[in-house]
């Protein structure tokens, strides 16, 4: 109906003269109040929107599961809006986040009008935020970093470790495979899996080794990068790498790798603390995994930390 109804409007518009006190112009506005209203209505009965509120005081509402009509108007969602806003600031609330799927953005344009900003926008939605507590903004901002996540697998029968050199780049230098860590993914697993899709190699997690922070990063569209080298054991030796990704992939012997010109500064630098490693033991370089509880119920952690000696007994 409203579809139908909103198709006639411009006919409406051009048999008006414009002047305000024009009764066409005037019926024009009833109309369109007229149907304002009747969308309004169609939400669930209700003039306010609701949401869950989190342990901080804010509200978020999910246009999604809002029950709003597919083809509701930006002027029924603002006044909706209006009213919602009026209820959440009577009770108190510190913030309210609007999470506005792609099909919705015109409720984007309407929230625009009320004080909200976006924050951060996804494949399929987008979400806004206002801040109705006092003073400042105390809002977190999104996310600002990408994790990069590389494997160092390391054959301790012949003091060799598995590297590549990268295809499409001004210098083939060697390194060690890797990528980016997908949302959702420990680093350990990230590195095992960049190494199996880059050389075929299956390889297992030991340890943390280093870690890179880098800002304006140009391939993070300028937001800052950390990159993550860790310490892998072979499962497998039979090297059939990705052609698409990689121009060469080699088992290289980590005292060649730490001296040799043709590889990157943290990789020679990498490649001098496992050799120092298998001299020594991987004990003294090594930043090991532990999943402890988190204050969340039933969700954990990981925490990486060289382990402390373990004291003799008496």
């Amino acid at each position: 109906m409203a579809g139908s109804v909103f198709k006639l409007l411009p006919l409406m518009r051009s048999r008006c003269c414009g002047n305000v006190s024009c009764p066409a112009s005037t019926g024009v506005r009833a109309f369109l109040s007229a149907v304002t209203g009747a969308q309004l209505q169609r939400v669930q009965g209700s003039r306010a929107l609701t949401g869950k509120v989190d342990r901080f005081g804010g509200v978020t509402v999910t246009l999604e599961e809002a029950g709003l009509p597919a083809d509701i108007s930006e002027g029924a969602f603002s006044g909706l809006l209006r009213d919602s806003l009026i209820q959440w600031k009577a009770e108190g609330r510190a913030a309210v986040w609007l999470r506005v799927p792609i099909s919705l953005s015109r409720c984007a344009a309407a929230a625009s009008a009320h004080g909200f900003t976006f924050h951060h926008a996804k494949k399929d939605h987008a979400v806004l935020a206002l801040w109705l507590g006092e003073g400042e903004s105390r809002l977190p901002g999104f996310a600002t970093h990408q994790v990069g996540v590389a494997g160092a697998v390391v054959d301790e029968s012949s003091g060799k470790v598995l590297v590549v050199q990268d295809k499409n780049k001004t210098k083939n230098a060697w390194k060690f495979p890797g990528g980016l860590s997908d949302p959702g993914e420990n680093i350990g697993e990230t590195a095992v899996r960049e190494v199996f899709e880059e050389t075929g190699v299956h390889s297992q997690f030991r340890s943390l080794l280093s870690i890179r922070q880098q800002h304006d990063h140009p391939g993070a569209f300028g937001m800052s990068d950390m990159y993550v080298i860790c310490r892998l054991s072979p499962l497998s030796y039979e090297i059939n790498f990705c052609t698409q990704e990689c121009l060469r992939c080699e088992w290289l012997p980590l005292s060649e790798l730490a001296r040799t010109a043709d590889t990157t500064p943290i990789t020679s630098r990498i490649a001098g603390l496992l050799l120092h490693g298998l001299e020594r033991g991987f004990d003294t370089i090594d930043l090991t995994m532990e999943e402890l509880p988190a204050v969340y119920s039933g969700m954990f952690y990981q925490l990486y930390h060289r382990q402390l000696p373990v004291a003799p007994k008496s």
